[in-house]
């Protein structure tokens, strides 16, 4: 059945019990982006069964806005898809599926999620959408105007959000509009450093003598000079998104995102950038 936060004030913790057990750390995570402001019952529509007064199997659903090929468009996101070890081979997991495929048609054009079990999700109309990953060779000095963001610190705060809220999508190809819940339960828990002189979010780490780029997250994109500029030292960009908007000429790589494990790519419904080279970004997979 559809559950409902608010007509039911229980189901939060008693989700969160079956979530922690089958994804450990998940209540955690969803402490976390309440600490800055964003509540996960906020967003996410929950279908849930229960059993003897608890939650033994959950599938939600969260509106992402995206642009693909230009276009603006919104998605449901698929994710925390959990049956209780005791209570699996019911038929809940089906059910809860069927339930949300029905509340989603008419809503959104189409379905996305993340996974490392593509074949959990073909049955009911998900296809594996391969991504790449881009190289771009360059030569960036040591520069390193980069500061990293303190979100204990209350500016900071109010700084991320702002960002969120008037990001530029990162791509046209495929690309997140403003979004702040799966931004931040993704990113938050990992360094993110802010350029002030581009007003601008980044997500990289470091790989020897190469940067990977995540995610940059800003009202107005730099030009790919500019954002070298305030990068530290390296010999090589790695995008983990399509790079037309900074180097449309990088070279692009068949690629599995390791997102806490293998993570594919599934789509139900039409995806204009299907074919395309590019990666969702990592903020923005559930």
């Amino acid at each position: 059945m559809q559950g409902n936060f608010t007509a039911d004030p229980g189901l939060y913790e008693a989700l969160f019990d079956l979530l922690d057990l089958v994804f450990p750390g998940l209540r955690q995570g969803a402490q976390e982006i309440r600490r800055l402001g964003i509540a996960w019952e906020a967003v996410s529509t929950p279908f849930v069964h229960f059993e003897h007064g608890k939650v033994v199997s959950h599938v939600g659903v969260i509106e992402l806005p995206l642009v693909a090929m230009g276009r603006p468009v919104t998605v449901g996101s698929v994710h925390a898809v959990a049956t209780h070890p005791d209570y699996r081979r019911r038929g809940y997991y089906d059910r809860r599926m069927r339930e949300l495929l029905e509340y989603a048609s008419g809503r959104w054009e189409a379905l996305i999620l993340t996974t490392e079990h593509p074949e959990y999700f073909t049955p009911f109309g998900f296809r594996h959408v391969p991504e790449q990953c881009f190289f771009q060779p360059v030569n960036l000095g040591r520069s390193d105007r980069l500061r990293p963001l303190n979100l204990r610190d209350s500016a900071d705060v109010v700084l991320l959000h702002r960002l969120l809220d008037t990001r530029e999508p990162v791509s046209q190809v495929v690309g997140v509009g403003p979004e702040k819940a799966v931004f931040c339960f993704n990113e938050a828990r990992r360094p993110l450093y802010y350029a002030e002189s581009l007003d601008a979010l980044i997500c990289l780490e470091r790989e020897d003598s190469a940067l990977h780029l995540y995610d940059i997250v800003t009202p107005h994109l730099p030009a790919l000079q500019d954002l070298a500029a305030v990068l530290p030292g390296a010999n090589e960009l790695i995008f983990h998104f399509a790079p037309d908007r900074f180097a449309p000429q990088a070279r692009a790589v068949p690629y599995l995102l390791d997102h806490d494990g293998p993570s594919y790519l599934m789509v139900r419904g039409p995806l204009a950038a299907e074919g395309e080279a590019f990666t969702l970004p990592r903020g923005a997979r559930t």
